[in-house]
């Protein structure tokens, strides 16, 4: 729920924003299109609180705002007539303004509502001359203008902005057009920058930059009388299935955005996982931990159940070994078949001591709180100790009857050697590159078990943690794999999963390559 400093109810500024709204401007797209801008209260809100909160020297208290709201809820039309305001009212002699975006054609979103809303109004359309070939509307008035940019424009100088509108900040591909136009608002008396957003996944980005120093001026953590942070979204602990959580998102549920609307979306994310982050940013404005999220947590968690390597003692398994070098987590999982056709998992994890200390922030954090409860296997140094995990690997399989074991050929010459050298067989390791051909029949075959409680792992926490990271990329044939790169953090689990599952479809019918004889693993 949006939480915003308290207007001085006094300054009348902010009522003659409201009053510009909806006496001069209409609305030009959609169902209201025609009508007059009758703001929402929450609009309404922020043109009171933004242009009638003074200093004591009387300009506005407020230089920068950022205002995050879902998609559907009309934040673009509203900065569109804020933008208008800031050129045609706002008394600022040679006045700039600029509506920026990542790229031209979100750019031009805000500037062409902004300039049908002029054409449309018989009173302002007089008094200005609008250029759409170079997206300009000028004021000569004033000898003024307004501006649409994108991302291309970073490089550029001689910006002397008075007022800017930034659409969709979470798009931006850097910070170089915002600090471009932050820094050229320095000569004006009383600048006003906007950043107007849904949430969106990259944690590196400007946007979440923005997002974070927001939440820490409402919440008081930071004073910042010039910055003015609206927020409304699902917090990150909410049921995004709950439609009072869509209520508490949406300013404008069951007007601008039909709860019609949001119940289709929603259905389409609970039949289709790669969707439910998209629905979750852009219609609740929680920021996700990737793009595209693969595995919906909901489901994984179901899947829970209670068992131990004990009670699996001797039973017929596959494997998968991702193996890492410094920063990564070394992971092995087993999967073992079950009789209606899913499988049970059992997976173990290691990671060199001093990447652990090397980590950030809530990273850090997680990483030794795994490590402390014996979730994760510290190895001494700063890489994998390749002869330690070797030996692990070779003394678990003593206790299987493990078929074969699939391991990312890359980096993992060392590791595969010594486990040769244990004992195990050379038949019994099988390389199995990070593709497409790879992974794809075992990741669609997981999500397909998922809602039906086919998979079924022991609540490894780790494991969990993984399979909430997981990020999937997927060609033109509508293949899958896991995407390291777009993940949002260590996803190796999944991948050592996928691979002895993919070994289990392959090779299911297939006798053992050992037996275990007393404890022992022990060629046929």
């Amino acid at each position: 729920m949006a939480r915003t400093s308290k207007r001085n109810s006094s300054g009348n500024d902010g009522q003659h924003v409201v009053e510009f709204f909806e006496q001069c401007l209409v609305h030009v797209k959609g169902a209201l299109a025609g009508q007059p801008f009758e703001l929402m209260d929450w609009q309404k809100r922020i043109c009171l609180d933004l242009f009638g909160t003074k200093r004591k020297d009387g300009t506005r208290q407020y230089r920068k705002a950022y205002i995050e709201v879902p998609r559907k809820n009309g934040k673009s039309t509203f900065a569109a007539g804020i933008a208008l305001y800031l050129l045609l009212c706002d008394q600022e002699k040679g006045a700039e303004v600029y509506s920026a975006a990542s790229t031209r054609d979100q750019a031009s979103l805000v500037y062409s509502m902004a300039a049908e809303m002029l054409r449309k109004s018989p009173v302002l359309s007089k008094h200005v001359r609008i250029r759409d070939s170079v997206k300009r509307i000028i004021y000569d008035k004033t000898n003024s203008f307004y501006r649409a940019i994108s991302a291309d424009a970073a490089g550029a100088h001689g910006f002397n902005a008075h007022g800017i509108i930034f659409d969709e900040v979470h798009t931006q591909p850097d910070r170089d057009l915002w600090d471009v136009l932050d820094t050229s608002t320095g000569a004006r008396q009383q600048p006003l920058t906007i950043a107007i957003t849904t949430a969106g996944h990259d944690r590196s980005s400007i946007c979440y930059e923005l997002h974070k120093y927001a939440k820490a001026v409402r919440d008081g953590q930071i004073k910042d009388d010039s910055f003015y942070p609206v927020i409304y979204g699902a917090d990150d602990t909410d049921d995004w299935r709950d439609q009072s959580v869509w209520e508490k998102a949406n300013p404008c549920l069951d007007t601008a955005v039909s709860r019609q609307y949001l119940e289709e979306q929603a259905a389409r994310a609970e039949e289709n996982p790669a969707f439910e982050n998209t629905f979750r940013r852009l219609h609740l404005n929680q920021w996700t931990e990737q793009d595209v999220r693969a595995i919906p947590m909901h489901r994984w968690d179901e899947c829970a159940a209670e068992f131990t390597a004990d009670d699996l003692q001797g039973r017929l398994c596959y494997g998968g070994l991702d193996l890492s070098s410094t920063r990564d987590v070394t992971a092995f999982v087993l999967v073992f078949p079950e009789d209606d056709g899913g499988a049970k998992v059992l997976p173990w994890f290691w990671i060199p001591e001093d990447n652990v200390d090397q980590r950030a922030g809530q990273d850090k954090r997680i990483v030794q709180a795994f490590a402390s409860q014996g979730h994760i296997e510290v190895t001494d140094g700063n890489e994998v100790d390749v002869r330690y995990v070797a030996e692990r690997v070779f003394e678990i399989c003593q206790q299987f009857d493990v078929q074969h074991i699939g391991y990312d050929p890359w980096n993992a010459a060392g590791v595969t050697q010594m486990l040769k050298e244990c004992g195990l067989p050379d038949h019994a390791l099988l390389k199995m590159p990070q593709t497409f051909s790879t992974y794809n029949e075992p990741f669609k075959k997981l999500l397909g078990w998922l809602p039906n409680g086919k998979l079924r792992h022991d609540g490894n926490t780790v494991l969990r943690w993984m399979a909430g990271n997981t990020a999937a990329k997927e060609d033109p044939s509508g293949n899958l794999r896991p995407d390291k790169g777009k993940s949002a953090e260590k996803i190796d689990g999944i991948c050592a999963l996928l691979m002895g599952l993919a070994l289990q479809i392959q090779y299911g019918g297939e006798s053992s390559v050992y037996a275990n004889d007393g404890g022992g693993v022990v060629l046929f």
